[in-house]
């Protein structure tokens, strides 16, 4: 028997009014009441649909690919997890816009950046993706909250908006994600005074 994955070994317990499908060519469909996500699961492992729980074993026909099944275990047993939580709670990333000037507003379908460059800049919404713009407080102008059941794709997004602006290590200006801390450099000035 081949040995498991610590993560893969846990199985996904099924909550009430979500729907899980595991259909021939490998894809897994989770249907709850935030919607429905498909994916296509990883090869070397077997799924198994069972009471309310999903459990993920590698699969035993495979004896040389046996290190690369365990850490397929765990993947294909957090995409399961994940899309579970996705359809029944949904994820949630938000990101600080920081510097004088700097500014966003939702129109449409659309995030209108003012970040210090001679244009706007126009950030398109993927589908699947709701996006909210907050005033900030301090030294923080905007807030702009990314909300999505698929993880992945929230995650993608904000990585694409803060590479807009990525914080610099100045004054540390730009889009950041909640809470990140930014390594401060000290300027010409700082380094004077030694």
């Amino acid at each position: 028997m081949a040995e498991e994955s610590r993560v893969g070994k846990k199985p996904v317990i099924i909550p009430k009014g979500v729907k899980v499908e595991l259909k021939e060519d490998g894809v897994i469909v989770v249907e709850g009441p935030k919607g429905k996500l498909e994916k296509k699961m990883p090869p070397l492992v077997k799924i198994n649909i069972d009471n309310e729980v999903i459990t993920v074993k590698p699969d035993p026909g495979h004896k040389k690919l046996r290190k690369k099944a365990k850490a397929f275990q765990g993947l294909a047993r957090m995409l399961i997890h994940n899309m579970v939580v996705g359809v029944t709670q949904g994820f949630t990333k938000s990101l600080d816009i920081v510097g004088l000037g700097y500014k966003a507003e939702l129109k449409g379908n659309e995030i209108v950046f003012s970040l210090g460059y001679s244009h706007p800049i126009n950030f398109k919404i993927p589908e699947g993706i709701k996006a909210r713009v907050e005033k900030g407080s301090g030294e923080v102008q905007a807030r702009v909250i990314i909300e999505g059941i698929d993880k992945e794709l929230v995650g993608q997004v904000a990585a694409n908006i803060r590479r807009l602006r990525p914080p610099e290590p100045y004054k540390g200006k730009g889009i950041r994600y909640t809470g990140e801390v930014i390594r401060r450099k000290a300027g010409k000035a700082g380094k004077a005074g030694k």
